[in-house]
């Protein structure tokens, strides 16, 4: 899960915690979160590169992913 949400650094910061400007997801909602990548995933949700990102994991991934963020102290 951690190698997976490595590839979140650049935007996101490492370990879920963003420089101003970006969206911090360290201790954010897993559901929440889930439903977004979900919705970038599909084309629910219109995005300039998370929609891309987000179709290079399995829905299992993503689970994964947004758990590890939302065990990370804020």
């Amino acid at each position: 899960m951690r190698s997976w949400a490595a590839a979140c650094a650049n935007c996101h910061g490492t370990g879920g915690h963003a420089q101003p400007g970006n969206e911090s997801l360290a201790g954010a909602n897993k559901d929440e979160m889930l439903k977004k990548l979900m919705d970038f995933k599909s084309g629910a949700k219109p995005a300039t590169i998370m929609n891309q990102l987000a179709k290079g994991y399995s829905d299992e991934q993503l689970a994964a992913i947004t758990a590890w963020f939302a065990a990370q102290k804020k």
